[in-house]
């Protein structure tokens, strides 16, 4: 607003220019929340730094080393993990609590970490702590994105839950770091990862519940509470807490099953938008691309060691994560996914051509670097991020605990079908058809994301599920100049 002050519904003056400080506690308890992501992220990552101390390489075969069939099953097992645990922890949010199901991850995560930092080349150790290390991991990529999309104000609501992939990608680059320093073993690494799950427990301790949660449980006192701290005691939340008990009571009122609640109009595109988003990012060949990225690193001339090169595309996911939490509530949820499809398409298509005609042609391997990094880019602008925060957008807030679950539990399935039998597929036909079907595979998503993927920007969580119930009634407007309805 251009006047310096706004009158609340309680005819109290306000400064407008309190909304950082408003918004304060809402980052902090993301950020918060998100320590889950950044732990998730070590797990993803800890096989990269480490396999040349536990695995055989075509230069090392040391019989005391596990085989590469034994370590291509501790890679792929957190997603075996993370898919177990999706369904379970679907139900515990609603039932629980948001709050309260994330802190019981944290002591079966470090149990997990300290099984594989004590494991000491026992191998079926080295797979039980995997799957329970991919099991909480999962269980944060389901409940943080919920956390923080019943939390933030619409207006940020985007930039907050983008942080979670933010956190993820930070995480991922710790432990490239740490892992890449001279003389750090296994175990060191390992145990220094023990920690983080920890730092988060004591952090997000002292964050409250979600307001709506308290309001599907019907304690009202402890939602206002909850929705103050987040929104600061001088403005006034009566119109917020009636819209989400509003919402609440509607779902509750219907008193349908759990099939019948996928029967509805706008839970069956939630249900299809959010499947086909992370059907798309684990089918776009960000696994593959970085996979390979030592070899373009080389090709294209780098003198940098493979860890050295793996720490490089970990900055370059960094940076383009942030950005991304800095212009997804300017831009839209569609536009940047529409651009990251078609451009990650491109250069997947690119890449393939690079592969295909590399023994025939010299010089060109700044092709294939080129097209890496700014895949990386694009993959961190839309691909990566926004399927996990439309996720805690999309479903209503009945439903949302089972719904989010189904997409999670798609999401590590299909991240462990690729991660397990990518190898398989370039043996069989080779890097270039590998690279082409992922480049087909993104094409095919920017038509999704074109004729089916709504826009969320800027809108409340009710005023979603309206839309995709087809209800495109609009606000009196002289409702929409109630102060008080300023409030996201």
């Amino acid at each position: 607003m251009d006047d310096p002050k706004i009158l609340t519904s309680t005819n109290v003056l306000v400064p407008s220019d309190d909304k950082p400080a408003r918004r304060l506690r809402q980052y902090i308890a993301a950020l918060s929340a998100t320590l889950g992501a950044f732990s998730l992220g070590t797990v993803l990552a800890w096989t990269s730094p480490t396999s040349s101390q536990l695995a055989q390489s075509d230069t090392n075969h040391d019989p005391r080393l596990m085989t590469q069939a034994q370590w291509s099953w501790v890679s792929s097992l957190m997603n075996v993990g993370a898919t177990l645990s999706v369904v379970l922890v679907g139900a515990a949010i609603d039932r629980i609590g948001r709050k309260y199901t994330m802190l019981a991850l944290v002591l079966p995560f470090v149990a997990g970490w300290f099984m594989i930092a004590w494991a000491d080349q026992d191998v079926p150790l080295y797979y039980v702590g995997r799957i329970v290390c991919g099991m909480m991991g999962g269980a944060f990529s389901l409940s943080a994105p919920v956390y923080i999309s019943e939390i933030a104000q619409k207006e940020i609501r985007g930039m907050l839950g983008v942080c979670y992939q933010l956190m993820l990608t930070v995480g991922i680059l710790f432990v490239y770091v740490v892992g890449g320093i001279d003389g750090v073993s296994v175990f060191a690494l390992t145990l220094t990862c023990s920690f983080i799950p920890l730092v988060f427990g004591a952090i997000f301790f002292f964050m409250p519940e979600t307001p709506r949660q308290y309001i599907q449980k019907g304690r009202m006192e402890e939602a206002r509470q909850s929705l103050t701290w987040f929104r600061g005691e001088e403005y006034n939340i009566d119109a917020e807490i009636q819209e989400i008990e509003t919402a609440v009571e509607t779902t509750k009122a219907l008193q349908l099953s759990w099939r019948e609640s996928f029967s509805t109009p706008a839970a069956k595109k939630a249900l299809l938008v959010s499947l086909g988003l992370m059907i798309f990012q684990q089918l776009s060949g960000v696994n593959a691309v970085i996979f390979y990225s030592s070899d373009i690193f080389k090709d294209a001339g780098s003198t940098l060691a493979p860890s050295k090169a793996s720490i490089v595309i970990g900055v370059i996911q960094v940076i383009a994560t942030f950005i991304s939490t800095q212009v997804v509530d300017r831009a839209g949820r569609r536009p940047l996914l529409m651009a990251s499809h078609a451009v990650m398409s491109a250069c997947a298509i690119t890449l393939g051509v690079y592969f295909h005609v590399k023994e025939d042609v010299a010089g060109i391997g700044w092709l294939p670097l080129a097209s890496l990094c700014v895949y990386i880019v694009l993959f961190s602008f839309g691909v990566g991020p926004i399927p996990w925060l439309m996720v805690g957008e999309l479903f209503p807030a009945g439903i949302k605990g089972a719904a989010s679950s189904v997409a999670c539990l798609v999401n590590w399935l299909l991240s462990f079908v690729v991660t397990k039998f990518f190898v398989d597929m370039v043996a069989s036909i080779g890097p270039d058809w590998t690279f082409w079907i992922f480049g087909a595979v993104l094409a095919v998503g920017t038509a999704f994301v074109y004729f089916v993927v709504p826009e969320t920007k800027g809108k409340t969580l009710e005023e979603i599920q309206a839309d995709l119930g087809g209800d495109k009634r609009k606000r009196d407007p002289e409702e929409l100049k109630m102060p008080h309805l300023d409030r996201y």
